[in-house]
Formats: C-alpha cells, sequence, structure tokens
C-alpha cells in the first residue's frame, strides 16, 4: 500500500475546531439547552416590555379639576386631568368612580381649593399638591437607586448564569470522557492541548452567542418600549460586558476543564469546581450589596474576575475614565493567557490518571 493512500493526521488547527464544533453540536441537539435558553429569553423579553409599559401606563392619579381651579395644578406631575365646568359636574364624576378625586376652587379656603373625595381623603393626591421647600443637593446623584440596583441585578444575573451554566457543562463533559474512557480514543485522535482548547473554544461560542443574543433582546426591548434614554446609556456598558464577558469566560473555562480533570467521577467533581463556582458568584453578590459604593465598584473592576460585571457597571454610572476599561482588559486578558497555560498543564497531567482525585501539586508537576 502506497504512503500517499494513508490518511494523514489533522493539523492541531483542524484538531481544536473538530473538537469545538463536536462541543457546539452536542449542545445545539441537547433538548434542555434549547428549552432553557429558550425561557431565559423570553423572559428577559418579557421583564423589559413589561418594565417599559408599566412606566408609560402610568398616567397618574385621574382627577376632576374646575376651570378656577386648573392654575393650582398646572405643571404638577402624576396626575391625569379631566376638566369640569362646575362643583357639581366634578362631584358626579367622584360619586361614579370615574376620577378618584375633584380639585374645586373655593374663596373660603386658605390655599384658594379644595379637594373633593368619595370615602376616605386621597393622601398620595394630598401630598402631590403640597408645597415643598426646594432641596439643594451638594453631592447629587443623577441615577435613580432602583434603577441603579436592577442593573446591577441584570448584569450579575447573565454573568452568573452563563458562567456557572458552561463552566459547569465543561466540568461534566470532561469527567463523563473520563469515566467512559472515550477520552483514551480522544487523545489518540488530537493533542491533549488541542481537546481542551476546542472545549474551551466551543462552550465560549455558545455562551457569548447567548449573551449577544441577551443584549438583542435587551435592546429590542428598550426600543419597542420607547426608552430610548435608558437605551443609550446602556449600550456602551452592554457592549464592554460582552467583550470582559468573552475574557473572562474563556479564563473560567480553562480552570472548570483543568479542575475536572483531576477526578473520575460526576460524584467528586464539586470537590475541584467548588473555588471556582464561589468565585463566579461573589461578582453576583458584591454588585447587588454594593452597587452603591464607588470604592467595591473600582475594585471590582480591576479584579480579573469580578471585572466582566465591575467594570461595565460603573461606566453606566458614569464613575469610570475613557481609560480604565482598557487597563482593566488588559488585566483580565493577561490573566487569562497565565490561567490557560496552568489549566492546559493541570488537565494534560491529569486526564489519564483514573482513581482516586489527583491532587493540585502532582497535577501541576513537570
Amino acid at each position: 500500500m502506497s504512503t500517499s493512500t494513508l490518511p494523514t493526521a489533522p493539523s492541531t488547527a483542524q484538531s481544536v475546531w473538530l473538537v469545538a464544533e463536536r462541543e457546539i453540536g452536542s449542545k445545539l441537539r441537547s433538548k434542555a439547552f434549547i428549552i432553557s435558553t429558550a425561557i431565559l429569553i423570553l423572559g428577559a423579553l418579557a421583564l423589559v416590555i413589561w418594565g417599559g409599559f408599566t412606566a408609560g401606563n402610568s398616567s397618574g392619579t385621574p382627577v376632576a379639576v374646575t376651570s378656577n381651579a386648573s392654575q393650582y395644578v398646572d405643571g404638577v406631575e402624576g396626575l391625569e386631568v379631566t376638566d369640569v365646568t362646575d362643583r357639581a359636574q366634578a362631584e358626579d364624576l367622584v360619586a361614579a368612580g370615574d376620577v378618584d378625586a375633584a380639585i374645586v376652587g373655593d374663596s373660603s379656603s386658605p390655599l384658594g381649593f379644595v379637594i373633593i373625595a368619595d370615602s376616605s381623603a386621597p393622601t398620595e393626591l394630598m401630598l402631590t399638591l403640597a408645597q415643598v421647600p426646594p432641596v439643594e443637593l451638594l453631592n447629587p446623584d443623577e441615577t435613580n437607586p432602583a434603577l441603579r440596583y436592577f442593573v446591577a441585578l441584570g448584569f450579575g444575573i447573565v454573568f452568573l448564569l452563563a458562567a456557572s451554566l458552561f463552566g459547569g457543562t465543561i466540568a461534566q463533559s470532561v469527567v463523563e470522557e473520563k469515566q467512559t474512557r472515550v477520552v483514551e480514543l480522544l487523545i489518540s485522535a488530537v493533542p491533549t492541548r488541542a481537546l481542551l482548547a476546542g472545549k474551551v473554544i466551543g462552550n465560549t461560542v455558545l455562551a457569548v452567542g447567548q449573551i449577544l443574543v441577551l443584549a438583542a433582546v435587551a435592546v429590542v426591548g428598550l426600543t419597542v418600549t420607547d426608552q430610548t434614554a435608558l437605551l443609550q446609556g446602556l449600550g456602551a456598558p452592554i457592549a464592554w460586558f460582552a467583550v470582559f464577558f468573552l475574557f473572562g469566560f474563556v479564563l473560567l473555562a480553562a480552570l472548570f476543564a483543568a479542575a475536572a480533570a483531576m477526578v473520575s467521577r460526576q460524584e467528586d467533581i464539586g470537590s475541584t469546581t467548588t473555588p471556582l463556582t464561589m468565585l463566579i458568584m461573589a461578582p453576583y453578590f458584591l454588585v447587588i450589596f454594593f452597587n452603591d459604593n464607588s470604592l467595591v465598584l473600582t475594585i471590582m473592576s480591576y479584579v480579573p474576575f469580578s471585572a466582566p460585571v465591575g467594570m461595565p457597571m460603573r461606566l453606566f454610572l458614569g464613575e469610570a475614565q475613557w481609560w480604565e476599561p482598557l487597563v482593566s482588559l488588559a488585566i483580565l486578558a493577561a490573566t487569562c493567557v497565565a490561567a490557560i497555560l496552568v489549566g492546559a498543564k493541570i488537565y494534560e497531567n491529569s486526564l489519564l490518571r483514573m482513581g482516586a482525585r489527583v491532587k493540585l501539586r502532582e497535577a501541576l508537576a513537570a
């Protein structure tokens, strides 16, 4: 048989792509993955649209106003005004339940008007019409606290779910291949590092793809509900979040694969991946509890494992200078390279060792 007819071994790049293609294909054929992704996307879209329509439909408290009292409600926000000609018509609307209350001019009142209600005094309307002194803030916070919280919650949840879901998937895949001895066949066809790289790249493509779909859902939802101001404020932070997540997930994926290679049973995965799970959960809790603490957010934005959440949050709040995301991204990229090198060494030294858990010192040995 001539050597020209012998099949040639795939190159490293081809091997990496074959493994990545296998990872992507197996996930896209998984009903659980498709259903969970669809639920996540529909839930995100419903939440954005519901929030927008709720804000848009909150037209205010319905009140009837006579012509001689119209000057008292001019410029007052939170009221849905129905003009009436006299007090009798205003009372009829209140009695019929068409309005919550009526504002009627009355010369005997010290304020020049009275409020007519059905069975109880409308406290909210009274507070709305109350005259309060102007307040001047020395250090004004331009971001609504509720909005700040929900944006922090959004970044935190997306990072937590995507990183833990795909990180856990990588770990389970590695242990399953070890447990069934499939890995012995795989590394006879492709180099060990190509196998690791393919797993990381395949799951990274899926994770980042999910992030981009969620970002598109947010943009569509905010556009449909006419929340253009919020969309403009979130545009750049969402884009930076996707970039930071790409590097952050590659870092975590390499470490998850390496940690899983140190055990041979599915029941033992938690013993090596728990520290990584804690690293994923920490940014979620920190950004929620300290979303109004600039010092904590600044530290988070430069720590590689929390930068994908901390830096976009600071960009949304306008607290980061233009050069800070670049410096933080450089630190994250350098850490990512180091994690890949360490993870590849652990993975290569542990993959074919069956039985008891491989100790970290042994996995790092030459």
